[in-house]
């Protein structure tokens, strides 16, 4: 009997980008999904242009990025 593997699923994790306001509270929030931190860092830190960032993962902060004013 022929056996057959199933496709592999690229792993993918969830992140939350939270937009904070210049009072310190959270704004929004962004939902990303990305390969691992590196890659949800790159893309938080584009979010940084015009905002301050904070990048978390469940429970976890991944980092914090700060725009320049």
């Amino acid at each position: 009997m022929a056996q057959f593997s199933r496709p592999s699923i690229a792993e993918v994790n969830e992140y939350r980008a939270y937009i904070i306001g210049k009072d310190g509270h959270i704004e929004t929030r962004i939902d990303l999904v990305c390969a691992d931190d590196d890659a949800a860092k790159e893309r938080a830190k584009d979010l940084a242009d015009s905002q301050d960032i904070e990048l978390w993962q469940l429970d976890r902060r991944i980092a914090t990025f700060t725009h320049k004013r």
